[in-house]
């Protein structure tokens, strides 16, 4: 029989500071799966009292952003005014369009204190009518995010749309981020609910595809969504993410990301310029930036 994994991807380590992320996308051998152009894993990470998240004002364009913790909680700020906390199953979802500024820093109470972190960075990209929209924001509380059980299987769908259920994070093109977990072994076929191109992260545990074992800090991507069909081991925690690809590439540079190269090339020039029609300031947060980098823009093979 035929294998329906059609590629796995080893996590790669990459250091941002006072912690250490496993990117899962991009690479060189896949770009995107559907719309998701980019996934940090943040390790779980104790801080001390005398470490902190401080990632200072850097923009954004032609992306959504998700961001999604499972411990802790990181301060956003934006070029728009929001300004919140997200903590542990809540979601941030910012979506920069023609352009915005944002930073995001361990909040002020938790400054001088140990504290731990853990959860995903994910990069989404906008159709490309929506690529020059105007920038937003949006905070869902946990509550508001479906959970449900079926035959001893926990699910929860942080953002799209899957299986008659409906995230409240307003996503802008078909696609699904689903958590699910098992407390005992469990055959799952979901696959008829799937679609697009889908990709699985085992965050604990391991999963049985095929006769074959897969464990923590591998990205699986499927030939066929319809066929997605594995065991868990027991304890396991896995990730499924996806949706329909869109039709044009997407090229990408340091934050940057669009269907078209002049508008990438043209917000690197806004930015080296600190060109604040292009990329406004942040409204307590306006101190410091993340200077542009200089490397070759990414493109698919």
């Amino acid at each position: 029989m035929q294998s329906n994994i059609g590629l796995i991807l080893e996590e790669k380590a990459a250091d941002i500071g006072n912690f250490i992320v496993g990117r899962l996308l991009p690479f060189r051998q896949k770009r995107a799966v559907g719309p998701f152009v980019f996934i940090d894993h943040i390790k779980p990470t104790c801080l001390k009292d005398y470490q902190n998240m401080d990632v200072p004002p850097h923009p954004h364009i032609g992306l959504s952003t998700l961001t999604y913790l499972l411990e802790g909680s990181i301060f956003h700020r934006d070029s728009i005014g929001s300004a919140i906390e997200i903590k542990a199953g809540e979601v941030n979802w910012m979506t920069a369009g023609k352009g915005v500024v944002h930073s995001e820093r361990t909040p002020e109470y938790l400054r001088r204190a140990d504290k731990f972190l853990h959860g995903f960075q994910i990069w989404i990209g906008l159709p490309k009518e929506l690529e020059q929209s105007e920038p937003s924001f949006h905070h869902i509380d946990k509550k508001e995010i479906p959970v449900w059980e079926e035959d001893g299987i926990s699910y929860k769908l942080i953002a799209g749309e899957i299986v008659g259920k409906k995230s409240p994070v307003p996503v802008h093109s078909p696609l699904f981020f689903l958590e699910i977990k098992t407390s005992t072994a469990q055959k799952i076929n979901i696959g008829e609910k799937l679609f697009g191109e889908v990709g699985m992260y085992v965050l604990d545990g391991t999963v049985k595809i095929e006769g074959n074992d897969y464990g923590t800090a591998q990205l699986l991507i499927a030939k066929n969504a319809s066929l997605c069909e594995f065991e868990t081991n027991g304890v396991t925690t896995l990730y499924l993410f996806g949706g329909e690809p869109f039709d044009e590439e997407r090229f990408i540079y340091w934050n940057f990301v669009n269907s078209d190269k002049h508008l990438i090339e043209q917000a690197k020039i806004n930015w080296k310029n600190q060109d604040v029609n292009a990329f406004p300031k942040i409204p307590g947060d306006d101190q410091d930036y993340v200077p542009l980098p200089e490397f070759p823009m990414h493109k698919k093979p």
